[in-house]
């Protein structure tokens, strides 16, 4: 089966690590499909974003490095790309990544060509395609922040950190362009696999790319949602597993899922959430709970564990019970 992820950050990372076990596995195609986000403004993604005008290469990199060959000379080759330069000189925070795709962009007029490039580099199999090739903004509407209503606040940087409480997002230019190659591969896939991930900033954003956003809900794949482990201090501090769902749906009501994978652990009340996912799942969908996280104490999926759950979920018959369900 072809698989695409959508996401960004270290959710998209877990999902791709996850990916390449089940494609060892013979359930998945080896040439795994990564779609990024790409509306990061802060850190080493951002300055070079500001100073030359680019995509913010980070989260690039990080699916990248996630899809690597790791015989010898692709784990050499992928160390060097997630290296950051230490120091207090101009280089100081940039990982060397983002500087070869920087200047892979600027040399080669684009962004898919230049992940193409640094993807034989790296002995990369599948693909990693932007969800846009023009850079985006975040902007949101959150609560919270004054006496005086709801306030508008812009970038990923500011959503993510919001003392507030965010209540919906969209992206400037509204109306982006979808990367042609990322809309390709969409409809292309047999499995559609959305987070885990930062849900306002690095997850819905597919769904506001009315390309990308129509191949999704067009496909005839399964499509799979992956909630996080843990509520993200800032954007979505104190949301249960229900309201991550309830958020979705608000941006995307026409969404439908085959699967939702949830933690086990993760899930206080499994009744209120299989209630909560029953009018987004297709005919046949249903929830997953499943023990995916690493460690108890830290909010990071075991690679693992969530091939299982995922070979579950592209599965027509779950091989174990959903703990907690109807």
């Amino acid at each position: 089966m072809r698989a695409v992820a959508l996401g960004g950050g270290h959710g998209l990372h877990a999902t791709l690590s996850a990916l390449r076990v089940l494609a060892g596995r013979g359930v998945v195609d080896p040439h795994v499909t990564a779609v990024v986000t790409v509306a990061d403004d802060g850190g080493s993604s951002g300055r070079l974003r500001r100073e030359l005008g680019s995509l913010p290469p980070g989260d690039l990199r990080m699916a990248m490095a996630a899809l690597a060959s790791d015989d010898v000379v692709g784990a050499r080759w992928t160390a060097l790309v997630q290296h950051r330069f230490g120091g207090t000189g101009a280089l100081a925070g940039h990982a060397v990544g983002n500087l070869l795709l920087a200047g892979l962009m600027d040399t080669l007029g684009g962004p898919v060509a230049a992940l193409d490039q640094l993807g034989a580099l790296l002995g990369v199999r599948g693909r990693v395609l932007p969800m846009s090739c023009e850079p985006l903004d975040i902007e949101a509407e959150v609560s919270g922040l004054g006496s005086d209503g709801p306030h508008r606040i812009r970038g990923q940087v500011a959503v993510a950190s919001t003392p507030g409480r965010v209540r919906r997002v969209w992206l400037q230019p509204e109306r982006p362009t979808a990367c042609p190659e990322a809309v390709a591969a969409v409809r292309d896939a047999d499995v559609l696999i959305l987070g885990p991930g930062s849900w306002f900033t690095s997850v819905l954003p597919h769904l506001l790319v009315p390309g990308l956003c129509d191949a999704v809900l067009d496909s005839s794949a399964r499509r799979i949602l992956v909630l996080n482990l843990a509520p993200e201090p800032g954007e979505t501090a104190g949301f249960s597993p229900e309201r991550h769902l309830a958020v979705l749906s608000e941006h995307a009501p026409a969404l439908r899922v085959d699967a939702v994978i949830a933690d086990v652990d993760a899930v206080p009340v499994p009744d209120r959430l299989h209630r909560a996912a029953s009018p987004m799942l297709s005919p046949g969908g249903r929830v997953q709970l499943a023990p995916v996280a690493a460690d108890p104490t830290v909010p990071r999926h075991d690679p693992v564990a969530l091939a299982d759950a995922l070979g579950a979920a592209v599965s027509p018959v779950s091989p174990f019970p959903s703990p907690g369900g109807p």
